[in-house]
């Protein structure tokens, strides 16, 4: 009886340490998020400078999407944004990319806009526990009803039963100009509606934890930047958490054509998020074969469930 006493008791500090390093595992202390434009996973028409031949109908090049997975493969996010991809068999495909490499991210949300071929996606680790993108706003633009085009996508993602972080991924309209109106008028147009939407989830809950991500398409001084960060003394507003590469650089986005170099992909957190990360595992992923995949590199930050001593770094805005 003592012999099975004593065994019980040697037992029971191995029954703790078990159960401590299973709850650990299911909370983690922080996460990994990425942000990533990975350039027409999607079927369309291409230019193959092979053979100077268009080629009708076709998917992003097999090693495109090898060398997206790679890099995102090398980030291992636990939440993923991308911009420019394409059905829900597009999204089902990169998923599939990013397993072969280890990477599972089994819940997903996709959202479009008036444009229904480049559309949001975000992936995921951990449960999504609301979804409310925004498919069909519009805009008055020169007397004509203009579609917000990619829409917003807008999903709330618990990471522990305390801690939930809500995601909007934007794709604003692009620097090309189109016949239909001012692109850059159609850009503001666009980051008003965001603004509008942002301001509605604040009256609804001011705690909430918000990251607006994606390819913005407009540069720091802008208007449309402005008008997405808000009222800098207000509750709703949203800072811009600015990032580097390991060189320093802040670019995310190169033209070849022009052979220019910008920054066009941001995170803008919300005041109750902002301790939240941890800027010394935030940065721009910098690769020298980064255009083999896209033209955009993407944007990493770690958020902390806890939240981190240096709330924000010198000389953030």
């Amino acid at each position: 009886m003592n012999r099975i006493l004593i065994t019980r008791r040697a037992l029971l500090p191995a029954v703790f340490f078990a159960l401590a390093s299973l709850i650990h595992a299911v909370e983690p202390e922080s996460l990994v998020f990425c942000a990533y434009n990975v350039k027409n996973w999607l079927t369309m028409d291409r230019f193959d400078m092979a053979t100077k031949k268009t080629l009708v109908a076709s998917p992003k090049p097999e090693d495109e999407k090898r060398r997206v997975a790679e890099i995102i493969g090398a980030i291992k996010p636990q939440i993923l944004g991308v911009c420019e991809i394409g059905t829900a068999e597009d999204l089902a495909d990169l998923q599939a990319h990013l397993k072969k490499i280890g990477l599972d991210l089994p819940h997903t949300e996709l959202a479009h806009g008036g444009d229904e071929h480049r559309r949001l996606a975000l992936l995921s680790a951990f449960p999504i526990t609301a979804r409310n993108s925004q498919t069909s706003l519009t805009y008055q633009l020169d007397g004509k009803t203009m579609p917000f085009q990619r829409g917003i996508l807008d999903a709330t993602i618990r990471i522990t039963p305390a801690f939930e972080v809500r995601f909007l991924g934007l794709h604003l309209k692009s620097k090309r100009e189109v016949d239909e109106a001012d692109q850059a008028q159609m850009r503001r147009h666009e980051a008003r509606l965001l603004r509008k939407h942002m301001d509605s989830i604040f009256a609804a809950d001011p705690k909430v934890r918000l990251l607006a991500y994606g390819d913005f398409n407009e540069h720091r001084n802008e208007p449309a930047i402005d008008t997405i960060m808000g009222d800098r003394q207000s509750d709703s507003a949203m800072l811009d958490v600015q990032l580097r590469d390991r060189q320093g650089e802040v670019w995310t986005h190169f033209w070849d054509s022009a052979d220019t170099y910008s920054r066009l992909d941001y995170f803008f957190a919300s005041r109750l998020l902002r301790p939240h990360l941890d800027y010394r595992r935030s940065f721009i992923y910098s690769s020298r074969d980064f255009d083999k995949a896209s033209d955009h590199r993407p944007i990493v930050t770690t958020i902390r469930l806890e939240p981190f001593v240096s709330k924000v770094p010198a000389g953030a805005k």
